[in-house]
């Protein structure tokens, strides 16, 4: 361990890194260290933003950099400072030209189905390409992450600013269900 952590200082201090401008990097590889560089994170705590919409993914940076909206840790309050306003619509575009991720497998998703239609999520999130540019694609999103949103709209701990309230109906859904809903919309395609 000791070993690796040395190669990894010495890596830090060559002459190729001491160089490094990052005004010579396209903005979008700043994103890319947690949501990879064509929009398919390598964690569930990360969403992918492969072939998502761009405004949607625009706004969320916006957002973030404004203040209106946070995350654990601050994590993505504090990287999007490294944007330029001006190159928020060009790393929106990036990811939302990539390819969306493949569906993650799932053993059983008829509970998940079924709650998201009776919860009336489908009514916003229909998973259709020319739907509202400000509400995201959940398809094809990663498990973990999906689970993690339903849970701090549940509780509170996040909102939607264009339409607050609007995730209401998942106040009387419980752990299960949400997990379910989560293993239904990873498991799907996107359209």
């Amino acid at each position: 361990m000791a070993a690796r952590a040395f190669a990894f200082l010495a890596c830090l201090a060559t002459p190729a890194l001491a160089d490094y401008d990052p005004s010579q990097y396209p903005a979008y590889e700043t994103c890319a260290l947690c949501h990879g560089l064509f929009g398919v994170s390598h964690t569930g705590k990360f969403p992918n933003l492969g072939g998502q919409k761009p405004a949607y993914i625009e706004a969320q940076v916006r957002a973030f950099r404004d203040g209106h909206r946070t995350n654990d840790g601050g994590q993505m309050v504090t990287i999007v400072t490294e944007l330029q306003p001006e190159d928020i619509p060009f790393v929106a575009d990036w990811f939302a030209s990539q390819d969306a991720p493949a569906p993650y497998p799932a053993e059983d998703t008829a509970v998940g189905e079924a709650s998201f239609a009776d919860l009336g999520c489908a009514a916003c999130h229909d998973n259709l390409p020319d739907g509202d540019p400000l509400v995201p694609h959940l398809t094809s999103q990663k498990p973990a992450y999906l689970e993690k949103q339903m849970l701090d709209f549940r509780e509170d701990r996040r909102d939607a600013p264009s339409a607050p309230g609007l995730h209401k109906n998942l106040l009387s859904v419980d752990d299960g269900t949400i997990e379910a809903i989560a293993a239904y919309l990873a498991a799907e395609a996107r359209s």
